[in-house]
């Protein structure tokens, strides 16, 4: 049992934890829910720990007190984890990891299996997006500053680019992110995981990658379309066709103009 829950908190963080849950915390210190409700509540007004979600916790080291919380990259497998759901870090986070990274993304991007509450936390904010291939698609394990965390691999996160195409920006910064991307996608892995998008986001990933002049990459994608049934699709959904004619490969209405951003 501890004396306060600053000197639990104390405790974890010299033993390089930097999250705790409200039942880890009352198991430490032993008093009523009210009282250690009341006491974390002034530790947050200290600066001194983040709530991203009711019943988590995040340590704030004294580095990022100002900013009122550390990374997302520092906590989120264990918030993933207290959530009980499967995820990994998608789209444009995904993409900064990789090196692919246009301007640094706003948001931190995160899929998981469900619709899910976004979370915030001082300056940090993680947006949630819903795949119900979650499990299936290729992730990788990075070594984070407190762990580990699973980001979507590169030939996921060309994919999830163009799926979450109104996450990423507009076209054009999908394009630009893609054209950084390139050159750690692997065409042999492209192949398989194609079957576990639409065949509309293989449709403009194709597309994308022609543009780019990376044939060796979009060359597996045209195999797997010859063996699907596809339908002339918009470039960019919601917008107006235009006199945009379909691309003969790819079946893809170009009404909006994409080109790598500078």
């Amino acid at each position: 049992m501890f004396e306060s829950m600053a000197a639990f908190i104390e405790n974890l963080q010299s033993r390089g934890r930097y999250t705790f849950t409200q039942v880890e915390a009352l198991k430490a210190d032993k008093r009523s829910n009210a009282a250690l409700t009341a006491a974390l509540r002034r530790l947050r007004h200290k600066g001194r720990i983040a709530n991203p979600r009711r019943g988590f916790y995040v340590i704030i080291p004294a580095e990022y007190r100002e900013a009122g919380c550390p990374p997302a990259s520092w906590f989120i497998d264990d918030l993933m984890k207290f959530l009980g759901q499967p995820y990994y870090v998608g789209i444009l986070s995904a993409a900064a990891i990789h090196g692919a990274a246009h301007q640094q993304p706003m948001l931190f991007q995160v899929i998981t299996d469900r619709p899910t509450r976004a979370a915030r936390a001082g300056r940090v904010r993680i947006a949630f997006h819903v795949s119900r291939h979650i499990e299936k698609v290729p992730a990788v394990e990075i070594q984070t500053e407190t762990g580990t965390m699973l980001v979507s691999s590169p030939e996921t996160t060309a994919f999830d680019l163009v799926r979450f195409a109104s996450s990423a920006g507009h076209m054009g910064n999908v394009m630009t992110v893609l054209s950084e991307l390139v050159e750690k996608i692997d065409p042999k892995a492209l192949k398989p995981l194609s079957d576990l998008y639409a065949v509309s986001d293989v449709q403009r990933l194709g597309y994308l990658l022609d543009l780019l002049g990376r044939s060796r990459l979009s060359e597996p994608l045209a195999a797997r379309l010859k063996v699907r049934r596809f339908r002339p699709i918009l470039m960019a959904s919601g917008e107006k066709r235009g006199n945009a004619s379909a691309d003969p490969r790819w079946r893809v209405i170009a009404n909006e103009t994409v080109e790598e951003e500078v």
